[in-house]
């Protein structure tokens, strides 16, 4: 499940600070101006990434493909994805290896953003905002350095898993206590 947020923590379908975010039509004038053929099923691929709103690993992808075109194949979508990730299309992601080595993509297309990502139930926001700007150009400055890409990660526990956990440390104190109290008493009697 991804969620994307800006600065403010609002979502950033409603930020008036949001860029637009390419579509599977910028993403296709790119690979033509590259000379790269867009077959039938590079297209739907390209549009699955795009439109799913999601972070699609390579089978969760050919899954959805298969469905709309059960004559397209796991190596179609390999061989596709290595192309568009070298093409520089597409960014391949670990989401802080949240599903071992798992790998997701996206387009590269989207304004920069971070990657929030639950360590415990896998959850991952999107965070768009001015703090990435005004990160990166502290990092120019400072190291006198030009980016061309950007990736970050940050995980720890959405609220929902913080709530989870905390019940979790009460029961386990509750529970100790209590064990705590019944070999006092054993050994009393």
């Amino acid at each position: 499940m991804t969620r994307r947020s800006n600065a403010d923590g609002h979502p950033a379908a409603l930020a008036a600070t949001q860029e637009h975010v390419p579509g599977a039509s910028d993403t296709t004038n790119s690979l033509r101006a590259r000379g790269v053929r867009l077959t039938r099923q590079r297209q739907l691929l390209l549009e699955l990434i795009d439109e799913s709103g999601a972070h699609l690993d390579a089978e969760r992808l050919y899954q959805m493909a298969h469905a709309r075109d059960p004559k397209l194949n796991r190596v179609t979508v390999y061989r596709t994805l290595k192309m568009l990730k070298e093409g520089g299309l597409v960014d391949e992601l670990d989401l802080m290896h949240q599903a071992g080595d798992q790998h997701y993509y996206e387009t590269r297309l989207k304004q920069e953003h971070a990657h929030v990502v639950c360590l415990r139930c896998g959850k991952v926001e999107e965070f768009f905002g001015e703090p990435l700007a005004r990160l990166r150009r502290q990092v120019e400055a400072h190291f006198g350095f030009q980016i061309l890409v950007a990736r970050t990660e940050i995980g720890g526990y959405c609220s929902h898993c913080q709530a989870l956990r905390a019940k979790e440390v009460m029961d386990a104190a509750s529970e100790a206590e209590a064990g705590s109290i019944r070999r006092r008493t054993e050994r009393r009697s």
